[in-house]
């Protein structure tokens, strides 16, 4: 159903450059050229930075959808029966405490990392977590008691010979084993999850298999598509493709939707303090620290601002031989800004090309300002080391992300009770 909104608050939203950029896809030179050119009408604000009222983009799709999105209406969708889950790759928890909200009830997640298992553990004893290795699972136990299998599996090389695809191709892959506890489960519906690049790995070949599996299988295959983290509510510019697939006894009765956007995008200021988001600031965490020389350099970088700030010898310096590489390398010596998502959060926060720098302060984000711009509530604990602690975040799926996802496919399975 499409939503709807009032002139009012249409006029009060309100998207950045760097924003609108994320949405489009495309460079923020390119947003910068159409407001210098009165492409599209922009606007200043009181610190002379371009931003657009969304009414002024309504021909472009990720607006209309974010304007008249039937996000609410979502929101009141719950199970007509109790849905069993199985989450294979469950990490840290973020794809499962994500489904959870949406109404399903796990029945097993199977994760191999000892601190994450301990993470799941502790913060949901009545789980029942598998701390094994997927390749020694007897899946036999769950077939026709699952309504739903999950899981992110990493992106190995596969093989193509003849360019035949399909199931016997992706031994030795982890795909395979999801592939693996699909033939044997037969849930009613498969959920997987990976990143952007899968589209294009191996030249797609990667993906194609997987197609081929899945179909091989006895399953229909959504078209797969990428969802940007920013428009469900997470304060971050992080994109995972998603493809969902339907059992083929099932699919004349499916109805899949994907999830409708939220009406504006979050930024750090709504990670950090009481908001729409979270209800209190952030609390003090541990995180690690910048040794001396890096914190110096670090220092003047404004905020929103990378290497290109520093002084020409600082910079010449600090970038050694990176400077001459291809590229705007603008992931180096970066400060995030309040006003805007962060970038995509990595396993570690202080690395040289993936720095994050805290927006006020001259320290990496510490783990519960991490664990904010992923979305997992306060009370969510994590387990292990600091860096483990990184880690099982920053390889999340973000938790919102994932409650919009997991909406939508409670209703499917609705459609299907139906």
């Amino acid at each position: 159903m499409r939503g709807s909104i009032t002139s009012s608050i249409m006029s009060s939203q309100i998207v950045s450059v760097t924003e609108l950029a994320t949405l489009l896809r495309v460079s923020v030179h390119t947003v910068q050229a159409w407001a210098a050119n009165g492409k599209y009408p922009s606007q200043k604000d009181t610190t002379g930075a371009t931003f657009f009222y969304l009414k002024d983009l309504q021909e472009l799709p990720p607006i209309r959808e974010m304007l008249y999105s039937s996000w609410f209406e979502e929101l009141k969708v719950t199970p007509r029966r109790p849905y069993t889950s199985v989450e294979l790759f469950a990490g840290g928890g973020g794809l499962a405490l994500g489904m959870e909200k949406a109404g399903f009830k796990h029945i097993m997640l199977n994760e191999i990392e000892h601190d994450a298992c301990l993470t799941l553990k502790k913060n949901r004893p009545q789980w029942n977590i598998i701390e094994e290795n997927v390749q020694l699972l007897d899946f036999a136990a769950y077939r026709g008691k699952v309504d739903l299998l999950t899981g992110g599996f990493p992106c190995q090389a596969f093989s193509y010979a003849g360019n035949k695809g399909g199931f016997a191709d992706t031994r030795g892959t982890l795909f395979f084993e999801l592939a693996r506890a699909m033939k044997e489960i037969q849930p009613r519906v498969v959920m997987c999850e990976n990143v952007r690049g899968l589209l294009s790995h191996d030249k797609g070949r990667t993906l194609e298999v997987i197609k081929a599996t899945i179909c091989e299988l006895g399953y229909h295959l959504v078209e797969p598509k990428v969802l940007q983290a920013v428009q469900y509510q997470v304060p971050q510019k992080r994109e995972r493709l998603i493809l969902i697939a339907v059992r083929n006894d099932l699919v004349a009765n499916a109805h899949f939707s994907w999830p409708a956007p939220y009406h504006r995008i979050m930024n750090l200021r709504d990670a950090f303090y009481a908001g729409d988001l979270y209800p209190c600031d952030v609390p003090q965490s541990d995180g690690q620290r910048y040794p001396e020389k890096k914190q110096k350099v670090l220092a003047p970088v404004p905020m929103g601002g990378n290497w290109k700030d520093l002084p020409t010898d600082v910079q010449k310096e600090y970038m050694a031989g990176s400077l001459l590489l291809p590229g705007g390398k603008t992931g180096i010596a970066r400060r995030l800004s309040l006003d805007e998502p962060a970038l995509t959060l990595t396993c570690a926060p202080a690395q040289k090309q993936t720095e994050r720098c805290h927006p006020l302060e001259t320290r990496p984000l510490t783990i519960r300002e991490y664990a904010r711009i992923q979305t997992f509530p306060d009370e969510w604990a994590f387990a292990g080391s600091v860096s483990s602690q990184y880690r099982q975040i920053g390889n999340a799926v973000p938790v919102n992300l994932a409650y919009a996802i997991g909406r939508a496919l409670v209703r499917l399975l609705n459609s299907l009770e139906s």
